[in-house]
């Protein structure tokens, strides 16, 4: 599908990971972009080719380095968009995708000795135990996952541990500032008559992940308000909806301690045996901007190859 001319995809966190991946593969079908986004100067030497790339696709660009979660920077963000809109834009997607979150844990960490295995191979190959561990250590993280049961486990900071502030903000952050920036631009009759609002959740809506306490709230939040919103801005032509990804190496998954644990369990137990790309993401929220998704609204739309299901690793 090519997206008519006044319509607008609004990406907030447009920069890396599923925002970027979204807005390369939404410019592909012909939809304007604003893309808002908070990065250091020092990053956008990296940041600035994939604007480019994404101009020379033919579409406007609106590109904007603010902070989303303010309101009144939010209340800016969408004065410059309705002028570079023009009369005739309208938003067809609102593509929340903002990764800002405490990864502490919820209490001190009591660390449980190394599996029993590794010294009892060591003992069986003649060699030193500490010696085989680093080799385990090096070898697991070069990829070679089946090494997992043998490796170091995650090492967490132990300095500092969630508080109510931390959950406050991350839960406002990565969940419910969607609805400010929802109730904004119905507000200001921005959507257009058939439109869509997207969320990105995880595997850690249901799954415990050491340190990761804080953001799961905050997606179960987003799943909460995604499903209210759902319903009450069907009578304006809004679809509502969340896309929960597989395991994917994007940079918000660099930051979450033991990282490579996670990523090498989601190779083991995927049924294709990788790990999900920002691209599958781009590709399925591009399918749920089309006009034959507009009767899927209200749900929660797993994009992991299968991951989720798989209960044997193989």
């Amino acid at each position: 599908m090519t997206f008519p001319g006044e319509h607008w995809a609004l990406i907030l966190g447009g920069s890396s990971g599923f925002g970027l991946a979204t807005a390369h593969k939404l410019a592909a079908h012909g939809m304007n972009l604003c893309l808002v986004h908070r990065d250091r100067r020092g990053a956008m030497a990296r940041i600035e080719p994939e604007f480019a790339a994404i101009r020379a696709r033919g579409i406007k660009l609106v590109t904007i380095n603010a902070d989303a979660l303010d309101a009144t920077t939010r209340s800016e963000i969408l004065d410059r968009l309705t002028g570079d809109m023009g009369a005739d834009g309208r938003v067809r997607l609102l593509l929340h995708s903002i990764a800002f979150g405490n990864l502490k844990l919820l209490v001190r960490e009591r660390r449980a000795e190394r599996t029993r295995a590794l010294p009892a191979l060591a003992h069986a190959l003649g060699v030193d135990q500490h010696t085989l561990a680093g080799a385990v250590d090096r070898l697991f993280a070069d990829g070679h996952d089946e090494l997992l049961s043998l490796a170091s486990a995650p090492e967490y900071p132990s300095s500092a541990f969630l508080e109510d502030e931390d959950f406050a903000r991350t839960i406002h952050a990565m969940g419910t500032s969607l609805v400010g920036w929802t109730q904004a631009l119905l507000e200001r009759g921005l959507f257009a008559s058939d439109a869509r609002v997207i969320g990105l959740t995880s595997e850690g809506n249901t799954v415990a992940w050491k340190g990761y306490a804080a953001v799961a709230a905050a997606k179960v939040a987003l799943e909460s308000v995604a499903r209210g919103l759902a319903v009450e801005l069907a009578p304006y032509g809004v679809r509502v909806n969340v896309v929960q990804a597989g395991i994917t190496n994007t940079p918000a998954l660099l930051a979450i301690p033991g990282n490579a644990h996670l990523k090498a369990q989601a190779r083991s137990r995927n049924p294709f045996h990788r790990l999900t790309m920002p691209q599958d993401v781009a590709n399925v929220i591009y399918l749920l901007s089309t006009d034959e998704a507009s009767w899927i609204n209200g749900e929660i739309v797993r994009v992991d190859g299968g991951e989720h299901i798989s209960g044997a690793v193989s």
